[in-house]
């Protein structure tokens, strides 16, 4: 995925959704969103349309189920996640439902949407974009692995440990 547009699967509010290849930098200060359909056409469309644009692996190849192209089969997780970042549950406008993991920097309160990774990610959708006017309600869950980092860190800032013994006896002993 190191082109300039990725393949994506852009869901709109009213259930259709539009596959194609997105720009790199889509969300940041854009008003709409471009998409490079399949067939070649750049489609526009406004921001308050969009549900999620997710970034897939593959395109729905014929056959499968053409109402879930995205093929995002579990929307929340089961277990808590081990990969670090934010565990974010979203409420949508449309009162969907959808958990996942954000970076934990500036881009949750700068940006103009939200990078997700979702709960399964051995599925087709590999990032989920939701831009903030598709959501209703923002909840923080937890913050993943950021424990281990201060714990670390302690450690470095501590005095350290003290002998047990003391260095006469330990040389005493050697000898």
């Amino acid at each position: 995925m190191a082109s300039g547009r990725k393949p994506v699967i852009v869901r709109k509010f009213s259930r259709d959704w539009l596959a194609g290849y997105a720009g790199a930098e889509f969300g940041q200060q854009t008003l709409e969103l471009e998409v490079l359909d399949l067939s070649g056409k750049v489609v526009r469309m406004d921001w308050e349309q969009v549900k999620w644009v997710c970034y897939v692996r593959e395109f729905a190849i014929a056959g499968q189920d053409p109402g879930n192209p995205e093929r995002l089969l579990r929307k929340s997780f089961a277990v808590r996640p081990r990969t670090p970042g934010l565990w974010m549950r979203l409420k949508l406008m449309d009162g969907d439902d959808l958990e996942g993991l954000a970076a934990n920097d500036r881009t949750l309160v700068e940006g103009a949407g939200l990078l997700l990774t979702p709960p399964d990610t051995r599925s087709n959708t590999q990032r989920i974009y939701v831009p903030r006017t598709a959501i209703q309600v923002l909840e923080v869950v937890s913050l993943i692995g950021a424990a281990g980092r201060k714990r670390a860190e302690a450690g470095k800032r501590g005095e350290e440990q003290p002998d047990l013994f003391s260095r006469e006896i330990e040389n005493g002993w050697r000898n």
